[in-house]
């Protein structure tokens, strides 16, 4: 018989580690490099629709293990608020 053991993945919750995430999944949804995007810009303006907006708040549910607000994309629309607020959230 194996003896099986379940290894819990942490998450790194650094504002850098959740700035880079976000970066890579926004650059995604938009079809960029994350070396192009502007991490200060509004998420609209740079193109991402309502879909990818509720499509990243599934996505910060299943890597950080909150429960966000469908809104939080036009709540906190650009990538650093957004980081600055799952930090805030993630430390609470």
């Amino acid at each position: 018989m194996n003896d099986t053991t379940t290894v819990a993945t942490t998450v790194d919750t650094s504002p850098q580690a959740i700035r880079a995430w976000l970066t890579d999944r926004v650059a995604y949804y938009l079809e960029r490099s994350p070396a192009d995007l502007d991490e200060g810009a509004q998420l609209a303006e740079m193109g991402l629709d309502s879909v990818f907006a509720l499509t990243l708040c599934g996505d910060v549910e299943d890597r950080f293990g909150l429960v966000v607000e469908p809104t939080m994309a036009w709540d906190h629309p650009t990538i650093d608020a957004i980081t600055a607020y799952l930090a805030a959230e993630l430390a609470g």
